[in-house]
């Protein structure tokens, strides 16, 4: 591997594995962040830029999908795949942000599974006795608020339940997630959760998850 330090190989694959089985087609954005470091940048199918930093030797900032570049990894290829970057057209958050409050990673993903089996049983069972559709189950759920901040200046940040889901489903909190913390962090309009392997970040066109409180 020519552009990829060898240590790592195997974060750069842990994020591309977890990103191809929640969406098969998506692209993954290779994007140089100075001193031989590598952000990697996707968006999840439920409107959240995920991102995680790797070690690697990259000047250009390039495109290409993700499954590709999995397949080019697990071959011990130093090329990278056809590139893609007409086909990128999401803007990035205007930088890391700043820390507006920490979570314990183990509520987090508390919240999350708890999300996720709340899905199953509505699927299931229906809402109050009546059937609903699994995409507008869904829907509901990712647009639901389950940790809402107040910061100094008196500014709510609602953080939805997509980017939980984001981190969660990433592995962006870690196999023990027990003892970690996950940062909640804005930039702009952007809202993010960063966990000890990757970040989330959302920023709603309706403009209503960072406001006056």
């Amino acid at each position: 591997m020519t552009w990829l330090e060898p240590a790592s190989v195997a974060d750069a694959g842990a994020y591309l594995a977890r990103l191809v089985r929640l969406d098969a087609a998506a692209l993954v954005r290779l994007r140089p962040a100075g001193a031989g470091a590598l952000a990697l940048w996707a968006r999840l199918p439920f409107e959240v830029l995920v991102t995680r930093g790797v070690r690697a030797d990259l000047t250009d900032d390039a495109t290409v999908r993700a499954a590709d570049l999995l397949r080019a990894l697990d071959a011990g290829s130093g090329r990278l795949p056809p590139r893609h970057d007409a086909q990128w057209r999401w803007p990035l958050p205007p930088g890391a942000g700043r820390v507006v409050e920490r979570l314990p990673a183990g509520e987090v993903h508390r919240v999350g599974a708890a999300a996720e089996t709340t899905l199953r049983e509505a699927v299931a069972s229906g809402v109050r006795g009546r059937a609903v559709g699994e995409r507008v189950l869904r829907d509901a759920l990712l647009d639901h608020v389950p940790v809402v901040v107040l910061t100094e200046d008196g500014t709510r940040v609602d953080v939805p339940q997509r980017l939980v889901q984001a981190v969660v489903r990433m592995g962006f909190l870690g196999p023990s997630p027990a003892g970690g913390e996950v940062e909640v962090r804005v930039a702009g309009g952007w809202i993010g959760l960063a966990g000890a392997f990757g970040a989330g970040w959302h920023r709603s066109s309706r403009g209503f998850e960072v406001r006056p409180a």
